[in-house]
């Protein structure tokens, strides 16, 4: 995302959220982007942008940013997530973005893969969306290609199992993924593929 205007609220490393207009709150598609928390978070847990220290930005795209975050409340507290915040204004301005906005929320609640990165809570305010995901700090999978110019082939045979693996599990699930490529394959701390970014998986393909 290119205006960091709206991003003008994360000061001194705490992460706020500025109430939505009257306007947007009457958008009717506003509804279709809801997030189900209870089927992620904790039982009888409240979890919210303040229960989070920004520690930097790892990236920014159409919708919002993904920030590094510290949580500093409760459980996991102090344990690195990468918060995913997501702008509902940008979103609803598109029945295909809010379509894929949707498909990833529910596929991020319902898979569990050891090779899918992991939605660990899930939150909103009027404005905004929040996925916290597990912090992968190997980095991207394009990144160790870009370096390396070429894996060498015991090396790709175990990424690529890795892949089919998490690919076969979303199929099993009825779902394609549909945007594979290096960019969207991160590795964990021990060099584990986790595959991320499912905004344009294909839900309930049996029968197609």
């Amino acid at each position: 995302m290119e205006d960091d205007h709206m991003y003008s609220n994360v000061a001194d490393g705490q992460i706020s959220a500025p109430p939505p207009s009257s306007s947007y709150m009457e958008d009717p598609m506003v509804e279709a982007i809801q997030l189900s928390a209870s089927a992620i978070n904790p039982p009888n847990v409240r979890v919210g942008p303040e229960d989070f220290q920004l520690l930097k930005v790892l990236g920014k795209g159409g919708y919002g940013k993904v920030f590094q975050v510290r949580k500093t409340t409760g459980t996991d507290s102090g344990k690195i997530f990468a918060m995913k915040v997501l702008q509902k204004a940008t979103i609803v301005r598109n029945q295909k973005d809010t379509a894929h906005t949707k498909a990833e929320r529910n596929i991020l609640e319902a898979v569990k893969s050891p090779f899918i990165c992991d939605l660990l809570y899930a939150f909103q305010t009027g404005g905004k969306l929040y996925l916290i995901l597990e912090y992968l700090s190997g980095g991207e999978l394009f990144m160790h290609l870009e370096r390396e110019g070429m894996f060498m082939e015991n090396v790709a045979k175990f990424y690529l199992s890795e892949i089919v693996v998490a690919l076969e599990h979303l199929h099993q699930q009825g779902i394609i993924y549909r945007d594979l490529k290096p960019e969207n394959i991160l590795l964990d701390c021990y060099g584990h593929v986790k595959l991320t970014d499912f905004g344009l998986c294909k839900e309930e393909i049996e029968g197609d």
